[in-house]
């Protein structure tokens, strides 16, 4: 009786063991999810106002722990040296001028981003996602281009720079702008007189938004309007900054950065959730005391020159990036579309787009560049210059400089300088950064190299200043 008592017993434990084994593990929803994405893009930053990208007269506390607990890449470069045409290559994966955005796009404008091409938030969206952007739009005002219907659930900002209003300093000789309308969704919830409280009011939205949505994947764009002229900062931050109302500015934006980190903290979501940060273009030259520094760069916004184009870049994920990372390999805004759709098993848009991911470079796998070279076009479809490697070549072209200028103060720009780059230039980015030091003459063999690559390109997007159409330029939409 025993002996059968102990086979049965043996017997009963194989069984329990086995159906153990069988049962499926339980997981909760956070760890099935995919992850949330949260990108913060700024406007008209320098790469010299971050602390850890040089700044020692700003504290930016958020952001500094932000770099100490994921990746810091030191040549990130914004798609374009200007608003609108920066914001179309970081939400499509393109090249601007392949989707016909130039520039920055005026109140009332003729065109937009075309409801053909695929947003970042329509890829993620077809993906389950929920999706906010809370802060400046600057891709068409008209009714139908607007963010809305663009993969947007949520909406509330401005349409389009905040210095396109009646309050312009050169309105009546220069610009004739009519109000400022801030937008909730389709509905103009008021028009702006006062920017103070903007940056918390996107702040607070962008946090709310974290909280409704916590239970699901959401994706929360945050294209800041600050610290594009006028400045504007509310009063818990006035006066507190080395670098004056500039560097006041910067720190209510790093203050937003925690709040929005802090709310993924609370939510038991920072684990699972890519968090990137960077801005627009360089810095706005002309303002004077009212603009950042891209030190030790040359140049700034409206320039390929490095100060127009390289911009602080950090993004933390902490179940898949590795933590206090340092890498110098170029990136380009137009990769973060691709970026993403790896990270979140996302299929790429059905159109041709020109960036690449950076996935392996971001979680370690590599430390090289997705590209082999990133093109750098400004105005309307003027090739300027190319970066391959080390290597930085400029095209000969007329670019705009506050250099032997008196720059502007307090709000009001100084005048630029208009100069003429007669013949190419090349400068070693790795040996010199603040690009001194023309070495043209002494790599006929690199630029022989880049040039075959530049007229690759100018055959597919174009060249102005060359006269080239392109073959594979796309429409944006047209509404007037």
């Amino acid at each position: 009786m025993k002996q059968l008592n102990f086979k049965g017993f043996v017997f009963l434990m194989l069984i329990t063991m086995c159906s153990c084994q069988e049962r499926p593990q339980k997981s909760t929803s956070k760890e099935v999810q995919p992850p949330n994405v949260v990108l913060i893009f700024t406007d008209d930053q320098g790469y010299n106002d971050v602390g850890v990208f040089g700044a020692d007269d700003i504290a930016t506390p958020n952001l500094d722990q932000m770099a100490k607990e994921g990746l810091k890449l030191t040549s990130f470069y914004a798609a374009q040296a200007v608003c609108s045409a920066s914001r179309a290559g970081i939400l499509t994966g393109c090249y601007p001028n392949r989707i016909g955005i130039h520039n920055a796009l005026m109140p009332n404008s003729e065109i937009g981003l075309n409801p053909e091409e695929t947003t970042l938030a329509e890829m993620l969206k077809s993906q389950g996602y929920t999706t906010g952007i809370f802060g400046k739009w600057h891709l068409g005002d008209a009714p139908e281009l607007m963010p809305n219907n663009h993969g947007f659930d949520e909406y509330f900002g401005i349409p389009y720079s905040n210095d396109m209003w009646p309050l312009h300093p050169q309105q009546g000789p220069v610009f004739n702008f009519g109000p400022l309308p801030l937008y909730e969704n389709e509905k103009i919830l008021d028009t702006l007189t006062d920017q103070s409280d903007l940056t918390k009011s996107i702040t607070e939205r962008s946090v709310d938004f974290i909280n409704k949505n916590k239970e699901k994947p959401f994706f929360l764009y945050v294209p800041h309007p600050q610290p594009h002229v006028p400045l504007f900062v509310s009063d818990k931050f006035k006066g507190k900054s080395g670098r004056g109302l500039y560097g006041d500015v910067i720190m209510e934006l790093d203050w937003s950065v925690g709040e929005i980190l802090r709310a993924l903290e609370e939510n038991a979501l920072t684990e699972n959730t890519i968090v990137i940060f960077t801005s627009d273009n360089g810095p706005w030259l002309s303002y004077g005391n009212h603009a950042g520094s891209a030190y030790p760069l040359r140049e700034g916004k409206g320039t390929a020159w490095e100060g127009g184009q390289r911009e602080p870049f950090l993004v933390k994920y902490p179940k898949k990036i590795p933590s206090n990372r340092v890498v110098d390999a170029p990136v380009m805004s137009i990769d973060i579309l691709p970026t993403i759709a790896e990270a979140t098993n996302s299929q790429l848009p059905q159109k041709k787009i020109d960036g690449k991911s950076a996935w392996g470079l971001f979680t370690g796998e590599t430390d090289n560049s997705p590209q082999k070279a990133y093109f750098y076009y400004y105005r309307v479809n003027e090739l300027f210059g190319v970066r391959y490697g080390k290597w930085k070549l400029y095209f000969p072209h007329t670019y705009r400089t506050m250099e032997g200028q008196e720059p502007g103060k307090d709000g009001l720009p100084g005048d630029y300088k208009m100069v003429k780059l007669k013949d190419i230039e090349l400068y070693d980015l790795e040996a010199d950064v603040s690009e001194t030091t023309n070495i043209a003459d002494l790599h006929p063999e690199i630029i022989s190299e880049i040039t075959a690559m530049a007229d690759a390109m100018r055959a597919e997007l174009g060249d102005s200043l060359t006269g080239m159409e392109g073959s594979e330029r796309r429409e944006p939409a047209r509404v007037r």
